[in-house]
């Protein structure tokens, strides 16, 4: 059924460019494996976040009685936890102990740590392939004497909570920042063969804006498990997965998918 499906699109390929639709800001500067990705199959790649972030002040995040310096490890999900947790930090003027370990949900998150603190494998940790369970593997061989500070928007993920309560880990749940809608109609009224959707936010953006909307022959994109999960309870057929052992970012998997597959030899 996938063979079917990439042999289709490639051959849309030949007789005009393939659209693509990647829902997040464009790249700053000249180089990106985006840019190359488009060179090699000739595409025409539009960016446009389906989601804006709103970060919580930090008037506003006292209320919640947190004491961040009080946590010894934290769970990131995502690059937009990342910079409203040192973003927050920064505010409060709360100093982050060297100490402290950080566990992320994909190995690209992780290396985003590089931009806020002196990256030391020792302390960072990461699932080995974007699933929460990976990450719960990784959590469980260090939870011991550990309490966990979990920065997530006011729609976080149950399962990963859900796990620290059954495994008796302390943990708090800071709400650091807002996801809100975009107005994508613009946008969507261009008709896009492949939509990368990267958060179920951006899932969420799709279904408010379009309600009625079909998938059609429009193949859909999405990256990490929580956006399978909602992606597929929004009724999109996926077509596209990452990240997988063999394609651990969008841009991999959108390689491998355009690529034809190697024509079968002939038998003698």
């Amino acid at each position: 059924m996938v063979k079917k499906s990439v042999t289709k699109v490639v051959a849309s390929v030949k007789k005009s460019p393939l659209k693509i639709l990647i829902t997040q800001p464009r790249p700053e500067g000249v180089k990106s494996p985006y840019y190359d990705l488009a060179v090699k199959f000739g595409l025409t790649l539009d960016f446009f976040p389906f989601i804006k972030i709103e970060g919580v002040p930090a008037k506003e995040f006292r209320k919640q009685k947190i004491d961040i310096s009080s946590f010894s490890a934290v769970i990131f999900t995502s690059r937009n936890a990342i910079d409203h947790f040192f973003r927050t930090c920064d505010e409060m003027k709360v100093s982050v102990s060297q100490n402290t370990k950080y566990f992320c949900i994909t190995e690209s998150v992780a290396l985003y740590l590089q931009k806020f603190i002196l990256y030391r494998k020792r302390k960072v940790f990461y699932g080995a392939d974007g699933s929460n369970k990976s990450l719960f593997d990784v959590i469980n061989k260090h939870k011991a004497n550990e309490n966990f500070l979990y920065p997530c928007s006011e729609s976080f993920d149950s399962e990963i909570t859900n796990w620290l309560r059954n495994n008796q880990c302390e943990y708090a749940t800071p709400i650091l920042y807002k996801v809100a809608s975009n107005n994508i109609k613009e946008v969507m009224a261009n008709n896009y063969d492949i939509i990368c959707l990267f958060t179920p936010g951006a899932v969420k953006s799709l279904k408010e804006s379009f309600p009625r909307y079909k998938q059609k022959d429009t193949k859909i994109a999405v990256f990490g498990a929580n956006t399978f999960k909602a992606a597929e309870e929004a009724g999109l057929q996926l077509d596209i997965k990452a990240p997988m052992p063999q394609t651990p970012s969008m841009v991999s998997a959108l390689e491998k998918f355009l690529t034809p597959a190697p024509k079968k030899k002939a038998k003698a």
